[in-house]
C-alpha cells in the first residue's frame, strides 16, 4: 500500500529557492523551501495537510505511482496520515464497511470509525495487534 507522495522538487535561480510541486496528486505548487531539507520539509506538511482534508472531507484521490526522473522525491505523510491510509486500504481490500471491520474487531462502530480518522485516531498497541490479526498481516514485528 502506497503512502508516500512523489513531489518534484527543484531550484528557482530566479527566485533563490526550491519549489516542491505534485502535479498528478495536487494541481499546483505545494510549496517551497529555502534550502532541499527546508523543502522536503515543508512538503511533508503541506501533503499532510492536503491528505487530512482529503479524508475528512472523504474525497477520492488516488496517490500516482513515482516517477524514474531525477529532482522527484517519495514525501512521506505525517505518521497519524500514514497509518489511516494503510488502515482503510487494508480494510477496502478486504472487501468491509466500516460496520463490517467495528464488528470483527468486537467494537462499535464510532470507536472504529475514529481510528480511520486522522485526528482521532491513537490506536493502543493491543488495538494494533487486533488489526493484524483481522487484517491477517503483520504491523508489528518483535
Amino acid at each position: 500500500m502506497k503512502t508516500m507522495i512523489p513531489c518534484k522538487i527543484v531550484y528557482s535561480d530566479d527566485d533563490k529557492c526550491w519549489y516542491v510541486e505534485s502535479p498528478e496528486f495536487y494541481s499546483g505548487i505545494l510549496t517551497y523551501g529555502s534550502t532541499l531539507e527546508e523543502a522536503k520539509q515543508m512538503a511533508i506538511e503541506a501533503v499532510s495537510g492536503i491528505l487530512e482534508s482529503y479524508l475528512e472531507h472523504g474525497d477520492s484521490f488516488t496517490i500516482p505511482d513515482m516517477p524514474d526522473l531525477p529532482g522527484w522525491y517519495e514525501i512521506k505523510p505525517e505518521p497519524e496520515l500514514a497509518f489511516v491510509l494503510w488502515l482503510r486500504a487494508m480494510r477496502k481490500s478486504h472487501n468491509m464497511t466500516l460496520t463490517d471491520a467495528a464488528n470483527k474487531m468486537g467494537v462499535k462502530y464510532q470507536v472504529y470509525q475514529k481510528l480511520e480518522n486522522p485526528r482521532l485516531a491513537n490506536p493502543t498497541l493491543k488495538t494494533l495487534k487486533r488489526l493484524e490479526q483481522i487484517f491477517d498481516t503483520e504491523l508489528i514485528s518483535v
